[in-house]
């Protein structure tokens, strides 16, 4: 018997948000423990090829009806979320959690912009342009601390704000694709395969970064991290630096399972109620995911990082729900 949309719904958001939430806490972990940051990013993504691949084989999941044409059309798209993933990884790497997420309330910006850019042209309603503003005011706020004036990390904003680029290039090139697909039934592209897709792509992409940055170091890296990390638990087994190799498999596993699953589930919420209203909800996740991580890791966050970061999620929110009454006025007409 079908669950009640209601319930299912319901799911879907807790679901997405445990796994966000979770994802956050393993990655940063993972990030703190071995600094190849791209070869971590390349393999979250490759245990979430690990985990559809068995579902397509048994017949679990329909497997997706591609064509080659079909194939290089999402290409592009897949570079633009590799490029998301890989620049939110490093960004969380390079500072505290709270900082990335407060940056990464930006998304609405970037995509405001890359829609006036970006042929066909897309305007939105005068009062979200106006909360863009309140976006960036939050945003600045949060980078003033106090008795210091502004203090920003700027390798963490930059990966931040290059993540919040692509996934606006993502979600502008890749709307009328996926689209078109998902349309087609019988491409079996539904919701959860799109994603799968989408993932296996940006696999593929990262591999190729991780090639040309990483590939040569990773095992002097792994192995003197591993050193590193004996010696550390030698002068202190409890202290932060005393970790050994299967820590740091366990947490890059696990970040990458909670990585595909979230997604999965946000995917499926988004077709079900459309993406505006998945933005709202995105955007109150980062409220939970600032609070748990900064008690996890013990990130201080001074008032105006507080009250900043409370704008920018707000202005965020606000952002959404004016382009969703826009929208309303655009079917009324």
């Amino acid at each position: 018997m079908a669950l009640p949309q209601s319930v299912t719904l319901l799911f879907y958001v807790i679901a997405w948000y445990v796994g966000n939430t979770f994802y956050n806490i393993y990655n940063k972990k993972a990030l703190n423990q071995i600094h190849a940051h791209w070869t971590v990013a390349f393999a979250q993504l490759v245990v979430g090829v690990i985990w559809c691949l068995p579902i397509w084989a048994t017949g679990i999941r329909k497997f997706p009806n591609l064509k080659s044409s079909d194939w290089l059309s999402l290409a592009p798209i897949g570079l633009f979320a590799a490029a998301s993933h890989g620049g939110s990884v490093l960004a969380l790497g390079a500072g505290a959690v709270s900082f990335a997420q407060i940056v990464k309330a930006c998304e609405p910006v970037f995509a405001a912009l890359v829609a006036l850019a970006v042929p066909p042209i897309e305007t939105k309603p005068a009062l979200a342009y106006l909360m863009l503003l309140v976006i960036v005011g939050g945003v600045g706020l949060a980078c003033v601390k106090e008795g210091k004036g502004v203090e920003i990390n700027m390798y963490a904003f930059g990966w931040a704000s290059f993540a919040n680029l692509a996934a606006a290039l993502k979600g502008k090139m890749g709307k009328d694709i996926t689209h078109s697909l998902k349309a087609d039934k019988s491409k079996n592209m539904t919701a959860p395969n799109v994603y799968a897709v989408m993932n296996i792509i940006s696999a593929a992409w990262t591999l190729i970064v991780v090639a040309f940055t990483e590939l040569s170091t990773i095992q002097d890296t792994w192995d003197h991290t591993v050193k590193d990390a004996a010696a550390a638990c030698k002068k202190d087994p409890n202290g932060k630096g005393c970790f050994t190799a299967n820590d740091i498999i366990t947490n890059i596993f696990l970040s990458g399972v909670c990585f595909y699953l979230y997604n999965e589930f946000a995917f499926a919420f988004t077709a079900m109620v459309g993406p505006v209203t998945s933005s709202v909800l995105n955007t109150l996740k980062r409220v939970i995911i600032i609070v748990v991580t900064a008690i996890v890791f013990g990130e201080a966050m001074d008032k105006n990082a507080m009250i900043g970061s409370g704008v920018a999620i707000l202005g965020t929110m606000l952002y959404s729900l004016a382009e969703m009454q826009g929208k309303k006025k655009e079917k009324g007409h």
